[in-house]
């Protein structure tokens, strides 16, 4: 099994998390700056993001597609059977791969990437979905269900790392929680840490 990634990609992280936690073997291969661009990783990922993860003559793109691929085939209790818990897991990916990317992702795009977005925009979608986020978590450890899953593992790398956009996540008490609960998880993988935004030295 081999996923392709970058230290600095928060989708990276995501699954490089999960796959420490679930504790299976990979190999680990990182994508340069406009190597994501060549023909050969265009082969593997048409739309040239990372993480790709191949695994024998399975090639999965896309951070959340892989979480689910790889929750199905280690038989975790990752990702529910059942029609109700599947949905509430679904829902929070989503936000993962929206709101969060434009938000709390976008904010740090412009601090370590120098991206050409709108900061006052961005760092206002941020505290909008960070609002949601932990009026969401009031009476319930986890973000979907009782227990965590790969929502939890979709939100974290973003929301931890949001203050590199300067986003300031001191006042999400239950964010805050949360965000040491999954910092405990048996296998838990740090996130880089950059010296950019709120957190510049």
């Amino acid at each position: 099994m081999q996923l392709y990634h970058r230290p600095l990609s928060g989708h990276s992280h995501r699954v490089r998390l999960f796959l420490s936690i679930v504790g299976t073997d990979h190999e680990l291969i990182e994508v340069g700056p406009g190597a994501n661009r060549e023909p050969e990783f265009l082969k593997i990922n048409r739309f040239g993001q990372v993480p790709v993860l191949v695994d024998g003559d399975i090639t999965i793109a896309d951070s959340n597609a892989i979480l689910v691929y790889l929750a199905k085939k280690f038989g975790t209790d990752w990702l529910p059977e059942d029609a109700a818990g599947a949905a509430a897991v679904q829902k929070w990916l989503s936000v993962a791969a929206n709101e969060i990317a434009n938000g709390p992702c976008a904010a740090r795009l412009i601090t370590i990437f120098k991206a050409p977005l709108n900061a006052e925009q961005v760092i206002q979608n941020a505290h909008k979905v960070l609002k949601n986020v932990d009026e969401a978590l009031i009476g319930q450890d986890w973000i979907a269900l009782n227990r965590p899953t790969i929502a939890d593992i979709a939100l974290y790398s973003y929301i931890a790392r949001a203050p590199e956009g300067n986003v300031d996540t001191s006042g999400y008490v239950h964010i805050r929680s949360w965000l040491s609960r999954v910092e405990a998880l048996p296998g838990f993988f740090p996130f880089v840490e950059t010296a950019a935004g709120l957190n510049a030295k």
